[in-house]
């Protein structure tokens, strides 16, 4: 929601007449001097949705903001051009009202264009969230990140490495959608205020690793592509099982840790699933990551996938102390299994645990074969709340 500065105003007033958080403010509009506000200057307010109102017979501006728990001040602030004290019947209001439940349909099909959909929802509603580009897939589309936060402590988290496990796009993206209901109404996560993970901690996610896989796996094979898809697929046009990027390559056994040896053991051609590449970091999905990672300077990294209701933390004895603590914490919040070592490498938090020495998590999310069904969202949903919060405040 947009208003515009009159004499007088501030954020600081802002936050008292919306009951938000300075700092959301500050953060929402970071082209502006906060301290120096100009009249008729823009100011976005996270977390308020505007709609249209036409005055009725017997309106007030006092009943309106009565009836929506705001200040009259709030109405005056976003109709300035109307005189509260000669309302006319069928005159036009812009009416704010505080968003207080989650944006995105959960339960649904989730492919790369109700990503983007539900992106420009969450940005519009709370611009305190930065986006940006970290790279492109096979077939161009962008892969996106977002960033939430201020603190020192730095935790990446990001979904849909597999493509057939799309599940866990929408679960982190609810995820995320809970955490800024939380933040701009004040209202706790299990119990817990999150004002203070966003002032101590910066949270990444990048929500759909692979989004032409995950479309590939939703919708069938583009047509630019269809040829080379249905050879690799074995001439069938089923592609549930389909764990692999657009041009046939496991994104999550393409880093260097140990690629040898998933070389070795896993097909020599492009496949649905398990192909590591003729070399580490050749697909751009896996490489956007890689420099997401140098580049970020992370403490921690939770990759999502499914399924097994268990996670794994370990790599080759080079994983921190700390990350038994946190794993220990994991599993008390979600219920899953905490498996310290697997026989599985060249994965992302393979590489992140060998080349930082910081805890890395693969979380696998839900119990059946892939792709889960929806039936399991909820639970899920659930079991990975207790995990999202706990990446903040351990």
């Amino acid at each position: 929601m947009r208003v515009h500065v009159r004499s007088g105003d501030s954020l600081w007033y802002y936050s008292q007449l919306f009951m938000l958080p300075v700092n959301l403010l500050v953060d929402s509009n970071r082209n502006i001097n906060p301290t120096a506000l100009q009249i008729g200057q823009e100011v976005q307010i996270p977390g308020f949705n505007v709609s249209e109102y036409t005055i009725k017979q017997g309106d007030t501006l006092w009943k309106l903001a009565t009836a929506r728990n705001l200040s009259v001040d709030v109405l005056l602030l976003l109709n300035q051009h109307v005189n509260p004290n000669a309302l006319s019947i069928g005159t036009k209001l812009s009416l704010p009202t505080r968003i207080i439940t989650p944006l995105m349909d959960r339960k649904r099909s989730y492919g790369y264009q109700t990503l983007l959909n539900d992106l420009d929802k969450i940005q519009n509603a709370y611009p305190f969230i930065r986006m940006d580009v970290i790279g492109e897939s096979v077939l161009g589309q962008p892969i996106y990140e977002l960033k939430i936060g201020n603190g020192q402590k730095k935790v990446h988290i990001n979904a849909s490495f597999h493509a057939n496990e799309w599940i866990t796009t929408p679960i982190l993206m609810a995820l995320l959608n809970s955490y800024l209901l939380s933040l701009t109404n004040a209202k706790p996560l299990r119990g817990l205020a999150t004002m203070p993970f966003y002032n101590e901690t910066e949270l990444s996610i990048v929500p759909m690793v692979n989004p032409d896989g995950v479309d590939l796996v939703l919708s069938g094979p583009p047509t630019e592509v269809r040829e080379q898809v249905l050879e690799m697929n074995q001439g069938s046009d089923e592609f549930s099982g389909w764990k692999a990027n657009i041009r046939g390559v496991d994104l999550n056994k393409q880093y260097p840790a140990n690629w040898e040896i998933e070389q070795g053991r896993n097909p020599d051609i492009p496949s649905p699933r398990d192909f590591p590449g003729k070399q580490p970091l050749t697909e751009p999905e896996a490489n956007a990551l890689a420099e997401l990672v140098r580049e970020s300077n992370f403490d921690r990294v939770l990759a999502f996938h499914t399924q097994g209701e268990e996670f794994y933390w370990g790599y080759e004895g080079l994983e921190p102390p700390e990350s038994a603590v946190i794993a220990e914490e994991f599993a008390r919040v979600s219920g899953y299994r905490s498996v310290q070592n697997i026989d599985s490498y060249a994965g992302f938090k393979d590489w992140f645990i060998q080349d930082y020495r910081k805890p890395g998590f693969t979380m696998e999310l839900g119990k059946g074969v892939n792709p889960l069904p929806l039936s399991q969202y909820e639970d899920i949903y659930e079991e990975m709340l207790g995990v999202f919060l706990a990446s903040l405040y351990m």
